[in-house]
């Protein structure tokens, strides 16, 4: 006898149905609803809110009334909605803003943005949705368009011809470039066509799409649950919307300065005496080095906030030890909490309810490093509260930065992930994780953040995520996760990390030397020597490859990567100033030549070469056994880092490249500030400070100019005002050139009683300064005033750093007809 059971549905074979996609239809009214504007369809509406003269929010909406919540991505004070002049005829409704005009098609319900020279800037053609909760909406792609932005995304700098998917996934393997999803989440397509650029950011953080690939004149983007939320942020330069998508969604802090030094991990260091050994070899080598991570087997079982009391009896003893070398341990910290009655965190998670559940009530279990796991829930601020409380264990032991890792989350199971339908409580907002996946993440790196800067007496926390959404540039340092020790991998790092620099996460770089596989002494080498110009400079390993510290491939392996890594720090005083750049307006500190070249052809896609800032050019090799490379390099006059040959830009170059040796170029009329090497980036050896100015000429015309941003390097000091600014600048004149500089304020003074200025491969030459007596080199550096010729050739200048600033000449030889050295 057969019950009902023998009917199901899936046992009469596949239902057919077409799905119906849905469409607001046109335009039947139109309210002001205080501040908002309410455009109502056939089958209905979408939500205008303009926040500002250049970005407005639209959100779709299939009900009466829209849900106007946001994300925790978009900061609250950035979504006050202004009010704008509107006009509506027959046919249109439009608003006039300061500086675009947004026109609503009433019978078709396209939407069109032109600036006020009539030429149209974005055109939105189709908003659609299906039964099931999906929307997305289809977008003019002209034949000249070009599109960046994403974050973190396999492939080239430009994602023409493009799909990617938005869905924070382990990707252990294969990272090849028609992979759609890793790690992070940054749902910011920035679209250049003409002379004009904008940005589309879609506040969604379930999985999201973005195809610039399959309908030609067209690009889409949809999303599969949640709100079709989208702002539109206007340029007209790339450079335009960077800063006001980083306004939207926040922007950096300025790090610790030691966190922006070396960095040294492996899978795994694994006891008590071999980080202390390494630590003593960095120093004994003088090599800089300023962290050590700690990778998983240093927890008692993979247990989060333990240290394992046979390999790492004394962790207190030994982090002092480590901070007397001037090296501070990162531990890593997963999500996954062990299940286990007897262990304290557990307890704690299960009795006061932070742990993800399911809508019944039981927690949600997955298998990770500890066997079988709770996961806090991070949406919930009780829970998030828990947890950055719980880091109190780390900073007792006097330590500073956190790595949080698998935070996608990963979980060992066939979805790589948690279930979709477990709950995030979220405040009493409960949403399943198919809809809050992809901001998982940020949640623990904020709830991290936060509870370190409250333990830290006013020290500046780090925190490292491999995971996130928009916005976790707010809270961490973002790194590209388990990449391999293949050329192809180095290569892959530079498009991924400067579009991640475009998408507001100025803090991100690769492992150095690859994670995963083995490395090899050339690939050490340049990887190295692109490495140390990232803004996040760590090497990195997984268990059971070849070792990869600096000193592991011999003599002349090390001898190259200890002089690129003291580069790094000679040049801590610009990068540091570039990460201030980065706090006060978005902008990346390493760039793609687009962003300050967008009117150059030849740079649309270029990504095997990028710009330190705006002035210095760096060209890495990124293929085996290779003595030379092309390099472009763009219009400007430029000269070679190394011995100082001028070039005139627009052009494609043929430089060489011995092992030693990583093509570099400087732009003519460019100050890079340099400090002394140091071992540690706290290093208290003095602020000392040069401002090498390059290719300087007598001309008229020349000018350059360059605010170097100081302060004490560690604490939160500098937000109440604790930091100086000193303008530095040199004028052009017939018989010489005349420097300048003064300080616009010294509530922070650094540690030194001199400045000093070098003329690098200027085109004439100095005769000398009058009023100022020539020394010797070592005089300089004994601290008197002077002038002198340096060891490669430039002229030195060396004058009292005094708070009121000052002026000086260097005078031309005579019948001087330059030189470009």
């Amino acid at each position: 006898m057969e019950s009902s059971e023998a009917i199901r549905p899936e046992k009469m074979g596949p239902l057919v149905l077409k799905e119906t996609w849905n469409t607001p239809g046109s335009l039947v009214s139109w309210e002001r609803s205080e501040n908002v504007y309410i455009c109502r369809g056939e089958r209905g509406g979408i939500a205008f809110l303009f926040l500002g003269d250049d970005m407005f929010r639209m959100k779709v909406f299939r009900g009466s009334v829209p849900d106007l919540t946001t994300s925790p991505a978009v900061l609250a004070e950035c979504c006050i909605p202004h009010l704008f002049p509107e006009e509506e005829d027959d046919e249109r409704l439009i608003f006039t803003t300061g500086a675009i005009r947004l026109i609503i098609d009433k019978a078709t319900f396209l939407i069109r943005v032109e600036n006020h020279q009539g030429i149209t800037v974005m055109q939105q053609n189709l908003t659609s949705w299906n039964p099931r909760g999906a929307s997305h909406a289809e977008y003019d792609m002209q034949p000249d368009s070009h599109f960046y932005g994403l974050g973190e995304k396999a492939s080239f700098l430009d994602k023409r011809g493009e799909k990617y998917t938005n869905w924070n996934t382990d990707v252990f393997a294969p990272h090849l470039p028609e992979i759609e999803a890793l790690y992070e989440t940054i749902p910011l397509l920035i679209h250049m066509h003409g002379d004009l650029a904008y940005g589309l950011f879609l506040d969604n953080t379930g999985r999201s799409d973005f195809d610039m690939r399959s309908h030609g004149v067209a690009f889409t983007i949809g999303c599969d649950t949640g709100e079709y939320d989208i702002y539109f942020i206007n340029g007209p330069e790339m450079k335009d919307v960077v800063k006001r998508y980083t306004t939207l969604t926040g922007r950096i802090a300025l790090p610790p300065k030691w966190a922006i030094g070396y960095h040294q991990s492996r899978y795994s260091y694994m006891n008590q005496q071999e980080v202390l050994q390494l630590a003593r070899t960095f120093r004994e080598k003088g090599i800089p080095c300023d962290v050590i991570y700690l990778d998983i087997h240093y927890m008692d079982e993979y247990r989060v906030f333990t240290f394992d009391p046979v390999h790492f009896p004394e962790p207190e003893k030994m982090i002092a030890e480590l901070r007397e070398l001037g090296v501070r341990i990162i531990p890593i910290v997963d999500p996954g909490v062990k299940k286990d009655p007897r262990y304290e965190v557990y307890q704690q998670g299960v009795l006061n309810k932070h742990f993800c559940r399911r809508l019944e009530g039981d927690i949600f279990f997955g298998e990770v490093w500890p066997g079988t796991s709770a996961f806090p829930d991070f949406s919930d601020s009780r829970a998030a509260e828990w947890w950055g409380d719980l880091h109190k264990f780390y900073t007792d032991l006097g330590i500073q930065g956190i790595w949080n890792d698998m935070n996608e989350p990963a979980v060992f199971n066939e979805s790589k992930t948690k279930d979709l339908d477990v709950m995030h409580f979220n405040n009493g907002r409960p949403v399943t994780h198919e809809e809050y996946h992809n901001l998982y993440g940020m949640m623990m790196s904020k709830a991290t953040y936060e509870g370190l800067a409250e333990q830290l007496g006013g020290e500046r926390p780090f925190v490292l995520t491999r995971a996130g959404y928009a916005g976790i540039q707010r809270y961490a340092a973002v790194w590209t996760g388990d990449n391999r020790s293949f050329w192809e991998h180095m290569a892959m790092a530079m498009p991924m990390v400067l579009n991640m620099g475009l998408s507001g996460l100025a803090f991100a770089g690769p492992d150095i030397g690859g994670f995963a596989h083995h490395t090899s002494a050339q690939l050490l080498v340049r990887w190295t020597q692109m490495g140390v110009f990232f803004p996040y400079c760590r090497n990195h390993s997984s268990i059971g490859t070849l070792r990869q510290e600096p000193w592991s491939f011999g003599e002349e392996v090390e001898r190259i990567l200890r002089e690129f890594i003291g580069l790094r720090y000679r040049l801590l005083p610009q990068l540091y100033n570039l990460f201030r750049e980065a706090e006060t307006t978005g902008l990346p500190v390493i760039r793609p030549l687009v962003l300050e070249y967008p009117r150059d052809p030849y740079v649309a896609n270029l990504c095997d070469e990028f710009l330190f800032g705006d002035n210095m050019l760096i060209a890495p090799v990124y293929r085996p056994d290779t003595e030379h490379r092309s390099v472009y390099l763009p219009k400007g006059r430029w000269l070679d880092y190394w011995d100082g040959e001028a070039f005139e830009g627009g052009v494609h170059i043929l430089a060489a490249a011995p092992l030693h040796v990583m093509p570099m170029y400087v732009k003519a009329g460019s100050f890079i500030a340099e400090g002394p090497l140091k071992q540690h980036a706290l290093e208290e050896n003095g602020d000392a400070i040069t401002f090498q100015l390059y290719g300087a000429e007598t001309s008229e015309d020349f000018r350059a100019a360059f605010s170097l941003y100081e302060d004490d390097g560690h604490s939160f000091a500098y937000r109440k005002g604790e930091y100086s600014v000193l303008d530095v600048a040199a004028e052009g004149e017939s018989d010489g050139l005349t420097f300048r500089w003064s300080y616009q304020t010294g509530a922070f003074r650094p540690r030194r009683e001199t400045l000093r200025f070098e003329l690098r491969y200027s085109a004439f030459q100095p005769e000398g300064i009058a009023g100022m007596k020539r020394r010797t080199l070592e005089q300089l550096d004994a601290g008197q005033t002077g002038w002198c010729l340096g060891e490669s050739g430039g002229f030195l200048v060396q004058v009292e750093d005094r708070p009121e600033g000052g002026t000086l000449k260097v005078r031309a030889k005579d019948g001087n007809e330059g030189n470009s050295r």
